[in-house]
C-alpha cells in the first residue's frame, strides 16, 4: 500500500522543484570539481619549475627561472584546486540534504556560493533561494509536530 498520496497541487509541484534542485545540485558539484581540475597544470608546472628549472630555459644562454615561481604556481594552483573539490562536494551534500529535506539553511548557504560560479552556478542559487525560501516549502523541513 503505499502512503498518504498527495492531492495538494502545491505539494506536487514543491516535491518536484526539489527533485529536480537536488538533481541540479549534484550536476553543478561535478562540473565544478571538474573544472577546478583544470588547475592541476599550474600545479605539475610548479613541481617542474621547483624540480627541473634547467629544461625552463633549454638551448638559451640564461639562468633558470627562480625556485619562487615554482612555489608561487604550486600553491595557487593547489588552493584553487582543493577550493573547488570543497565547494563542489558541499554542493553535492546539499543536493542530498534537499533530498532529505534536512538542514535548509545549510542548502540556502550554499545556494548564495554556488552564485559566485557563473552561469550554472548562479542560476542554480538564485532557483534554490526561491523554492526554498517558500512557506510550503519550509513547512516540508520543519520537524513534525508531537502531540
Amino acid at each position: 500500500m503505499n502512503p498518504s498520496p498527495i492531492s495538494n497541487p502545491q505539494e506536487i509541484k514543491d516535491e518536484e522543484h526539489l527533485k529536480l534542485l537536488s538533481i541540479f545540485h549534484y550536476v553543478v558539484g561535478g562540473i565544478t570539481m571538474a573544472f577546478s581540475c583544470i588547475f592541476l597544470i599550474h600545479v605539475g608546472m610548479g613541481i617542474s619549475l621547483l624540480t627541473h628549472p634547467e629544461v625552463w630555459n633549454a638551448g638559451k644562454n640564461q639562468p633558470p627561472p627562480p625556485a619562487f615561481l615554482g612555489y608561487l604556481f604550486t600553491v595557487i594552483g593547489s588552493v584553487v584546486v582543493l577550493t573547488g573539490w570543497t565547494i563542489g562536494a558541499l554542493s553535492i551534500y546539499s543536493g542530498r540534504c534537499i533530498k532529505h529535506r534536512s538542514q535548509r539553511v545549510f542548502s540556502l548557504v550554499m545556494a548564495g556560493i554556488n552564485c559566485a560560479f557563473f552561469p550554472f552556478g548562479t542560476v542554480l542559487g538564485v532557483f534554490t533561494f526561491l523554492v526554498l525560501m517558500r512557506d510550503s516549502v519550509k513547512q516540508m523541513y520543519s520537524p513534525p509536530s508531537v502531540v
